[in-house]
């Protein structure tokens, strides 16, 4: 597989009822990235992911480059993209091998090559005993990897993958997220996955799209998406946020429960945000609040925890029991609060 740039110019799209899916936008993924789209139902996610394989036309003035090459025009068949769908979109007439053929025959290989790259991603899925199987008979987890064996198998110069793990259970859908970040970052050809989960996102993307009602929110690396939002529905929405009501008072914050200390300067009333994670119960901590909800989770206990009438979420690796009405003191990293414009 070759790897290849993409680039949306000015793409937007309109529906025939007159809904914009996807307002103008302008994007560039790089050769060999994997690239996460991120963001909730109807945000025009799979729009842009569809205008990029051909399934869908831009709006007049819209262009679509795979590398020098303007393939606005250009009819998916012809595009050498590979794609994954949520539903997989797997022959259920065939054997997993004649699914994983299906493209090479279509693009006229020959015999005895599509035997041989067929074995290739059977063995590369590991799957390669599931050859004569049909796909009624295989798992969830099975026909995604028969899907990506397909997807793979016609060595495209871009891989497409729509939300593939959505129909899977959660522990199952974890395990696969693991196999397939080690299978791409083995492959030297740019992915690109929309998903509407964070983790999902967090895990695989080298750079995360965020998107909003069909525009592009944010776009940077996973630790700049979670640590530096660029608005608050990009905090919000990747990952939990807490947020306080502060007054600047020189080199503190005053919040509800205590101070903190602020060393970015600015003066009066400010929204203050940090993470559950940045909190901590500390004896003698700068901030005192009383738990009023406490949940169990196995690795860490997720407190919810009252600062003077504002709820802020803890979670904590401490083994020790909760109860409702405990007063406890918190601490924040300083270097943890932001401001969101």
């Amino acid at each position: 597989m070759t790897s290849i740039a993409v680039r949306l110019e000015a793409c937007a799209k309109t529906f025939a009822d007159g809904t914009r899916a996807l307002h103008p936008v302008d994007l560039e993924f790089r050769p060999g990235e994997k690239v996460a789209v991120l963001g909730p139902s109807g945000c025009g996610k799979t729009t842009m992911l569809r205008i990029i394989a051909g399934l869908e036309t831009p709006d007049a003035g819209g262009r679509v480059w795979f590398g020098d090459e303007d393939v606005t025009a250009l009819p998916v068949e012809k595009r050498h993209v590979g794609m994954v769908f949520q539903n997989y979109a797997l022959f259920p007439n065939m054997t997993v091998a004649e699914n994983v053929a299906y493209g090479l025959k279509i693009r006229g290989t020959a015999r005895g090559e599509r035997e041989r790259r067929v074995a290739k991603m059977l063995e590369m899925m590991r799957i390669r005993e599931l050859a004569s199987r049909r796909i009624d008979q295989l798992s969830g987890g099975q026909r995604q990897r028969v899907a990506l064996a397909r997807a793979l198998a016609v060595s495209p110069r871009v891989l497409l993958l729509d939300e593939p793990l959505t129909a899977l259970d959660a522990k199952l859908r974890d395990s696969l997220r693991i196999e397939i970040d080690a299978l791409l970052r083995s492959l030297d050809v740019l992915a690109i996955y929309v998903t509407h989960d964070q983790a999902e996102a967090m895990a695989l993307g080298d750079r995360i799209i965020v998107m909003s009602q069909g525009r592009v929110a944010q776009a940077g690396t996973p630790r700049e998406i979670y640590h530096q939002p660029a608005s608050r529905f990009v905090a919000e929405f990747v990952g939990t946020l807490n947020r306080l009501p502060g007054r600047i008072a020189g080199d503190h914050i005053e919040i509800p429960g205590g101070r903190l200390p602020w060393a970015r300067g600015g003066t009066g009333a400010v929204d203050v945000f940090f993470r559950p994670e940045s909190a901590v119960l500390a004896n003698g901590g700068r901030l005192a609040g009383t738990v009023t909800s406490h949940f169990f989770l196995g690795n860490h206990t997720r407190l919810v925890v009252d600062l003077g009438g504002n709820p802020v979420i803890v979670e904590t690796a401490e083994r020790r029991e909760f109860r409702n009405g405990e007063a406890v003191r918190l601490d924040v990293d300083p270097a943890a609060l932001f401001t969101l414009g």
